[in-house]
């Protein structure tokens, strides 16, 4: 095998898991009417390397909600299998936005029976539930703002302001499959909605755990160590300044706008290459 294999499989295999090439297969071959096609912008966003980058900055924004956290924290099992919670999601992902419509749906419908088996009650006291609608728009508006963000600093191909808003919009479709309550379908909602949701954003143990574990200590082989670094230290480079102290990471301007932004486009570069199909 050649270099770019021997990296395409060892990214391939922890994102898509054992069966990540036969889910791949069907997704994008099965025949049937789909809600998205290759010229729409969400396909342009979800399939990019990016996407590395927009995943951890979301995980660490995701974080700051102290009731989304705490689900998160006392369901996931993100701690003792880390690999397995990114594989359900990524397929997730790719079902619902590369698949067929029936296969989008059947996504949807398992996510939403799990969602319904998830409560429990905060260290404060709060009782939560995965299915709130109110929940499921902050999961999903900390999502799309970083996959956007990522993807315009990181990406393929910049999009236009309308393929932006398209995206948003787009993305809003899952979200409102999900029960989200009222999804932003366009930049100028995605901005407000994140805003409108600061004053529930908080500093918990929970959410500095899981920063340092998912900065810090991941389960990443010694020979991925290096750019799954660079990923992060790019993820955290793409975090708003209000969303640094909470999570007790450094803001380095100077830093952030040339070694981490410079290890972060090697990185998905990288990452792109080597996950780039065969001629």
């Amino acid at each position: 095998m050649s270099v770019r294999e021997v990296l395409a499989e060892a990214v391939f295999s922890r994102v898509a898991g054992d069966d990540g090439a036969g889910r791949r297969a069907r997704i994008h071959g099965d025949e049937g009417p789909r809600r998205f096609g290759p010229d729409d912008p969400i396909w342009a966003v979800h399939g990019d390397a990016s996407m590395f980058v927009g995943g951890i900055r979301a995980l660490l924004l995701q974080s700051l909600h102290p009731l989304a956290m705490a689900a998160v924290d006392q369901h996931s099992g993100y701690r003792g299998d880390p690999w397995g919670r990114l594989q359900r999601t990524s397929g997730f992902i790719a079902e619902t936005t590369f698949g067929t419509v029936e296969t989008s749906e059947r996504a949807v419908r398992i996510v939403r029976a799990i969602h319904g088996r998830v409560r429990g009650t905060a260290p404060d006291g709060r009782p939560y539930a995965a299915d709130d609608p109110h929940l499921l728009t902050w999961v999903h508006v900390a999502e799309v703002d970083s996959f956007l963000r990522a993807h315009d600093r990181y990406g393929a191909r910049r999009l236009s302001r309308s393929e932006r808003d398209t995206y948003v919009a787009q993305a809003a479709e899952v979200a409102y499959a999900l029960g989200a309550d009222d999804p932003p379908t366009d930049t100028d909602g995605l901005a407000s909605r994140l805003e409108a949701f600061r004053p529930e954003l908080a500093s918990t143990a929970a959410a500095r755990e899981a920063a340092r574990f998912i900065l810090l200590t991941p389960p990443v082989p010694w020979s991925l160590r290096p750019g799954y670094t660079a990923l992060g230290a790019a993820a955290v480079g793409l975090l708003p300044v209000w969303a640094r102290r909470p999570l007790r990471l450094p803001w380095l301007p100077i830093v952030e706008g040339t070694a981490f932004r410079a290890a972060g486009g090697a990185a998905t570069r990288t990452i792109r290459w080597a996950m780039r199909p065969p001629s």
